[in-house]
């Protein structure tokens, strides 16, 4: 039992980590919050929380998976090398088409809603 409460402590302490030392996680946690202050304000239906949900999960998670690459990554080499540049962008490119298909989603929920004030 002792194991398996260690292992969420060490999971929070990686989220601790990344949204305290990573600025595009920040910017991400910024939108979140500004996403789902409208989510609220248009009283969003239980379907288009979910999607918003899995959209600022999903960003949040490639987010992560990108800053672990970076760190592994400068930890194994801290030269200038190819391979790493590209796994590191890679990794960022990830997190870039996660953050567009998050927008498009966004798009879809909120302009029907923002269209109904007119």
């Amino acid at each position: 039992m002792k194991k398996r409460l260690m292992s969420f402590r060490y999971a929070w302490e990686g989220i601790v980590s990344l949204f305290s030392n990573e600025r595009n996680a920040q910017i991400h946690l910024g939108a979140a919050v500004c996403v789902i202050t409208a989510g609220c304000l248009f009283d969003l239906s239980a379907v288009e929380w979910c999607l918003i949900s899995l959209c600022i999960g999903g960003v949040f998670m490639a987010e992560g998976f990108n800053t672990a690459i970076e760190k592994v990554c400068d930890k194994v080499s801290p030269e200038r090398d190819p391979l790493v540049k590209t796994a590191k962008d890679v990794a960022a490119g990830a997190v870039l088409l996660f953050v567009i298909s998050a927008v498009v989603v966004g798009l879809f929920v909120f302009i029907p809603h923002f269209l109904k004030l007119f």
